[in-house]
C-alpha cells in the first residue's frame, strides 16, 4: 500500500491511526501537483467554461432578449422530430436542472412559445412541443446566436484547431452524448 501509485499517478500512503495506534484501513493519496503547463492548461479550461457562456448570452440578452439557457431549450426543440421533446431529455441537452427548465418552460407557455403534454408513448413523461410563435423566436434569435459562435469560438480557430477541440471534449467526455 505504501508507496503504490494510482492510474493519476498519486502516491499511497497509510491512513491515520485510532487512538489505540492501530491503520484505520484508508489509504490516503498524496496530490500530484500541477506543473506548470498542466496548471497553464487546467487556468484556461477553467477560464473557458467560466467565461464563455457569458459571452455567448450577452448578444442574446441584447437582441433578442433570450438568456443563453433559455436559448438552448428552445432551439433543441425546435431541431427535434415534430419539434416535440421530453423535459427530461431537454434539461439533459440544455445543462440545466427539471426544475430549472419547468419554470422557463411556464414563461414559454405564457409566452404562447412552448406547449406541455403527456407524452402518449409513456404518461409519466411530459413533452414540450415548440409552437409556430417559439419556431419564430428560434428563428429570429439564431443569426444572433451564430455570429457570436462563430466571433469567439470558430473564426479564431484554424479547421486542425477545431477538429482538436472536439478531439478534446470527446477525450474528456463533455459531450452531451457521452454524458448520457
Amino acid at each position: 500500500m505504501a508507496g503504490e501509485t494510482s492510474e493519476s499517478g498519486e502516491t499511497a500512503a497509510q491512513g491515520p491511526k485510532d487512538s489505540n495506534g492501530y491503520d484505520d484501513g484508508k489509504v490516503v493519496w498524496e496530490p500530484r501537483w500541477l506543473d506548470t503547463g498542466e496548471k497553464e492548461a487546467w487556468t484556461a479550461l477553467v477560464s473557458l467554461v467560466l467565461l464563455l457562456p457569458g459571452r455567448l448570452e450577452s448578444p442574446l440578452q441584447q437582441e433578442a432578449g433570450l438568456t443563453l439557457f433559455e436559448y438552448l431549450a428552445l432551439s433543441h426543440i425546435s431541431e427535434a422530430p415534430d419539434r416535440r421533446l421530453r423535459m427530461s431529455e431537454l434539461a439533459y441537452l440544455a445543462n440545466g436542472s427539471l426544475s430549472r427548465l419547468s419554470n422557463v418552460v411556464k414563461r414559454f407557455e405564457q409566452r404562447g412559445w412552448v406547449e406541455r403534454s403527456p407524452d402518449p408513448a409513456d404518461g409519466r413523461y411530459t413533452l414540450a412541443a415548440l409552437t409556430d410563435a417559439g419556431f419564430a423566436v428560434v428563428q429570429a434569435a439564431a443569426p444572433t446566436h451564430l455570429r457570436a459562435v462563430r466571433e469567439l469560438v470558430l473564426d479564431p480557430l484554424t479547421a486542425d484547431e477545431q477538429r482538436a477541440l472536439a478531439e478534446i471534449a470527446a477525450k474528456l467526455r463533455a459531450r452531451p452524448v457521452d454524458l448520457a
